[in-house]
């Protein structure tokens, strides 16, 4: 009885390994057989750190791993879907090179200030509409005094107008260079600090508010050239003219502060309106800039096509390499459940 005994409880003591019968020592720590044929089994191992147990700090059990899940949450992307998305991208880049090729008509006086101010005073209006009485069947709240509204659009472009005779001089003894570098640099700015995620806020955020006040200071040093650098028989022409700068930056502070919030706002009500507002974005940018460089145009073009069509296969291609894993070492995860009826 004691030999059978000691052949079913053959276990090594240090890491608690059952040898086969033709086995002379541990083929995990070397301890040979001879000296635990009268070692019995040990006690399971736990996965419990607030007990002793007989068993090294560093010993893996077998069942160690059994709870182990990898890419539970992971969500896999569709061709399509991704596409769709990444339209917010290529809407905005074409918002800019709206804006960059209406300065350089108005520059070039193919454009006048009127016409300007009139095409911004209607975006404005239509704006105004839009948030006083469709965004509220959207979320409650939104829900807004609209008089309140009036007054205080009313109160920043009499702002701006006021502020036009300084604007207009206020990088007078700046080179052109260095204002246009900079306002590049403000424009990739506003490009890389944009909000793309497209949800729909009543409070502007960081890094949001940061990419509008850069597209905002960008306009003013564009503003401040408009009738510069253009010389007739040797003479540069006068500072411009109060309305022109007023109207383009009157039409900035509408494209890069409340359009993004319509076209959020026009993505949750409906995605066919919003694709079709992005075709019209992208050969409207065409349109304008198809008279000043080709080149431009050309480059515009495939970033475009890069974004929407290339990069959804580039993260489709990817996303077999990720490698999530979960398990119950992980934090607890609160859930807030919240009565409606209270």
């Amino acid at each position: 009885m004691d030999s059978t005994r000691l052949k079913e409880f053959n276990y090594c003591p240090n890491c608690g390994r059952r040898f086969h019968d033709n086995e002379t020592a541990c083929a995990i720590c070397g301890i040979k057989k001879i000296n635990t044929t009268n070692i019995g089994p040990k006690a399971r191992w736990q996965k419990l750190l607030y007990i002793q147990q007989d068993y090294p700090d560093n010993y893996v059990d077998e069942t160690f791993l059994e709870e182990l899940q990898k890419n539970v949450n992971v969500h896999t992307y569709k061709y399509w879907t991704l596409v769709r998305e990444s339209t917010v991208i290529s809407q905005h880049l074409s918002s800019m090179i709206i804006f960059i090729g209406v300065f350089i008509h108005l520059y070039n006086e193919n454009l006048t200030e009127n016409t300007l101010i009139f095409s911004s005073t209607a975006l404005l209006v239509i704006l105004f509409f839009i948030w006083a009485f469709k965004m509220k069947d959207i979320d409650q709240r939104f829900i807004v005094n609209k008089l309140g509204m009036v007054k205080t659009g009313i109160l920043l472009f009499a702002i701006l107008l006021s502020f036009s005779p300084i604007l207009k001089t206020l990088t007078e003894k700046t080179s052109s260079d260095t204002i246009y570098a900079l306002t590049v640099i403000f424009f990739i700015g506003n490009v890389i600090l944009h909000d793309y995620s497209g949800k729909i806020t009543k409070n502007i955020r960081f890094p949001d508010s940061l990419s509008i006040n850069l597209a905002i200071f960008a306009s003013v040093l564009l503003a401040s050239r408009l009738g510069r650098d253009k010389s007739c028989d040797g003479n540069t022409q006068n500072v411009p003219s109060n309305k022109s700068v007023f109207g383009l930056l009157a039409f900035a502070v509408e494209w890069f502060a409340l359009l993004p919030f319509f076209l959020r706002f026009l993505k949750k009500v409906s995605m066919k309106y919003y694709l079709i507002n992005t075709v019209i974005f992208f050969v409207t940018a065409i349109a304008l800039f198809i008279p000043i460089s080709k080149i431009v145009i050309i480059i515009f073009c495939l970033t475009v096509f890069f974004i929407n069509f290339i990069c959804p296969v580039w993260l489709i291609s990817v996303q077999k390499y990720k490698n999530q894993i979960n398990g119950p070492w992980d934090e607890a995860k609160m859930k807030v459940f919240v009565n409606k009826n209270s």
